[in-house]
C-alpha cells in the first residue's frame, strides 16, 4: 500500500552563483553608471543560467502510505488503516473466540474497503460514513470493551456488557461487509446486463437453450 514518491527539489546553487556575480561585478565596476549596472545583472543572469545547468534539480524519495492523487481520499485512507490497525491490536489482545471472529471480519471488510478505493478514488464518497462514523464508533466501542476485560470487571453489568458487545460485535462485522458490496453494486448490475446480452445473442444464434 504505502508509495514511493520522488519529488525535485531545486539547487540553491545557481541563485549563490547569482548573487556572488553581482556582488564582485558590483564591486569591480562603477554600478553607480547605467551601463556597469546592466553589466552586473547581465553577469548575474549568465551566472545564475549556466548553474542551473551544471546543478540539476535534487530527487527527494518520500514514503506515503497511499498516493492516489486525490489529498483528501489519500488522508482518508490513511484514517482507516490506523483504526484498522487498532482493530487488529484489540484483536489479539482479546480472547474471547466468537469476539475475535467477528473483529477478524471486521478488518478484512475494512482492508478490502481501502484496497477498493485505493484502486478506484472516485468511490471515496461511498464510504465516508464508514470512515469517520461506523469504523471510528466500532474501535472506540472495542476499545472501552478490551479496558474492561483488562481490569478484570466481573458482576451482572459487565456480563451484560460484554454479551452486548459480542452480539453487536457480529452485526458491526455484517455491516462492514454490506458496506464492501454496496462498492460493487453497479458492477454488478454491468456484469448481469452484459450476461443477459449475452445470453440473448447466444439463444438467437441457436448455440444455447
Amino acid at each position: 500500500m504505502s508509495k514511493i514518491i520522488r519529488t525535485q527539489k531545486p539547487s540553491v546553487l545557481p541563485f549563490y552563483a547569482m548573487a556572488l556575480v553581482f556582488v564582485v561585478l558590483c564591486a569591480v565596476l562603477p554600478v553607480y553608471k547605467l551601463w556597469a549596472l546592466l553589466v552586473a545583472l547581465g553577469g548575474a543572469a549568465v551566472a545564475f543560467g549556466v548553474a542551473k545547468k551544471t546543478c540539476p534539480p535534487r530527487v527527494v524519495e518520500h514514503e506515503v502510505p497511499f498516493h492516489t492523487g486525490v489529498e483528501d481520499v489519500d488522508q482518508m485512507l490513511t484514517d482507516i488503516q490506523q483504526k484498522l490497525d487498532t482493530l487488529h491490536a484489540l484483536n489479539e489482545a482479546l480472547p474471547d473466540p466468537q469476539l475475535s471472529a467477528a473483529m477478524t471480519r471486521m478488518e478484512k471488510a475494512g482492508r478490502s474497503i481501502v484496497e477498493t478505493v485505493e484502486a478506484n478514488p472516485a468511490k471515496a464518497k461511498q464510504v465516508r460514513r464508514f470512515a469517520n462514523y461506523y469504523l471510528p464508533d466500532a474501535v472506540n466501542v472495542l476499545q472501552q470493551y478490551a479496558k474492561l476485560a483488562k481490569q478484570g470487571v466481573r458482576g451482572e453489568n459487565a456480563a451484560a456488557i460484554r454479551a452486548e458487545v459480542e452480539h453487536n460485535a457480529v452485526s458491526i462485522a455484517t455491516a462492514f461487509e454490506n458496506q464492501l458490496d454496496a462498492l460493487y453494486a453497479a458492477e454488478s448490475m454491468d456484469l448481469s446486463a452484459d450476461l443477459t446480452v449475452l445470453q440473448n445473442m447466444l439463444k438467437g444464434q441457436g448455440l444455447s437453450k
